[in-house]
């Protein structure tokens, strides 16, 4: 088995690089296997999503498909609605996120992060949030992550 691990971005693959070459000499249709990409990571438009195609059996050309979780921070920046985080988090602000928002990005994240629990997960994606420059219902993200260990807000195992 052969696995060719790349990023790309959601539902716009293209037979050039970094997909082309390295599927090329495989012998694989390369319109075809695009066209899969594209249609299986159309919903992460606009950002770039860990993409592994492994082909099962050079011989008959038989090859799946496996689509990653984009990375938090483009979660985040998509679920906020910024283009990018800030350079300087401390004193630029780029958006503010609802705490609906950030369950919903640890909860598309949890399998792949250190968590085992939402409360942890959340935890996760609020320490992103910080260092994109992103608030939470308006409070710094390191304040929500105080509060969250404190008991004043709840979250759901």
């Amino acid at each position: 088995m052969v696995a060719v691990k790349t990023m790309v971005e959601g539902g716009k693959a293209t037979t050039g690089p970094p997909l082309g070459p390295a599927l090329g000499p495989l012998g694989l249709n390369l319109g075809q296997v695009i066209k899969d990409i594209n249609e299986k990571t159309k919903s992460f438009v606009g950002m770039q999503v860990p993409v592994t195609v492994n082909v099962t059996d050079p011989s008959t050309k038989k090859y799946e498909i496996i689509i990653g979780v984009p990375p938090t921070s483009a979660l985040l920046k998509k679920e906020v609605g910024v283009e990018k985080g800030s350079g300087n988090n401390k004193e630029n602000i780029v958006g503010n996120a609802t705490m609906e928002q950030v369950k919903r990005v640890a909860e598309t994240k949890k399998p792949s992060l250190l968590s085992y629990n939402m409360k942890g997960a959340v935890l996760e994606v609020l320490g992103t949030a910080l260092s994109l420059g992103i608030t939470v219902d308006g409070e710094n993200a390191r304040v929500v992550q105080n509060k969250i260990k404190n008991g004043e807000i709840e979250i759901g195992e």
